[in-house]
């Protein structure tokens, strides 16, 4: 599928529930995929990307962002505290935000550097102990104790347990960001963004449907 049918498919979930298709925006998750394919999107006009792992954006993005203006490049994997202030420098938006001794390090590098990415919490919706995140029952607390930092919290982002149904975690995420006051809404991804977009998401994270199969490197 490719990226126009995407968006087709994006715009016509936002206008089925009485939404602005350009208040859902598509995340075209690039992670362990080849510059080509990388670079072919970026030549049909998509300018947003996602990357889970530090290391992989480094080697990639900053030649792309030489070569193409406007791109926003969304964090959407863990960060370790030792890392920050490289992804702080190389992603317009961290995702993953999660803890607070990371939101701590965000606000120190943030007051050194007079510069922040914008944030996203992720809450571990599933409450999977397996899955990074605040658990729902803490999201409101973190929100604050960021907030108290001097963080502007720009959103929330969930990655629903697979074997079960995402309507439901979607909407636990939206009443979440309801009653903090948070505007953005990361979720869905390429076998849900639909539903996602039906519960109000801002950003749909969508890789394979768009990318094809990954080209993960076997040792």
């Amino acid at each position: 599928m490719g990226l126009q049918d995407i968006k087709k498919r994006i715009e016509k979930a936002a206008i089925l529930v009485g939404r602005d298709p350009q208040n859902a925006q598509l995340i075209a998750v690039s992670k362990v995929q080849p510059n080509a394919r990388v670079e072919d999107v970026l030549q049909q006009g998509q300018r947003i990307f996602g990357e889970n792992r530090l290391q992989e954006a480094a080697g990639k993005w900053p030649d792309f962002k030489n070569k193409y203006e406007n791109i926003e490049l969304h964090l959407i994997g863990p960060l370790q505290t030792n890392k920050v202030r490289q992804a702080m420098e190389l992603f317009d938006v961290i995702q993953t935000l999660d803890r607070p001794k990371l939101a701590k390090t965000i606000a120190r590098i943030a007051e050194e550097t007079s510069a922040c990415p914008r944030l996203y919490i992720q809450v571990n919706t599933g409450a999977e102990p397996q899955k990074a995140g605040v658990l729902p029952e803490d999201a409101d607390g973190f929100v604050a104790q960021c907030r108290e930092l001097g963080l502007e919290v720009e959103g929330l982002m969930c990655i629903p347990p697979a074997d079960e149904d995402p309507a439901p975690h979607f909407a636990m995420l939206a009443k979440i960001a309801k009653r903090n006051g948070v505007v953005g809404l990361s979720m869905g991804m390429s076998g849900d963004f639909e539903t996602a977009i039906a519960q109000g998401a801002t950003y749909v994270r969508v890789g394979s449907a768009l990318f094809g199969a990954r080209a993960y490197k076997i040792n």
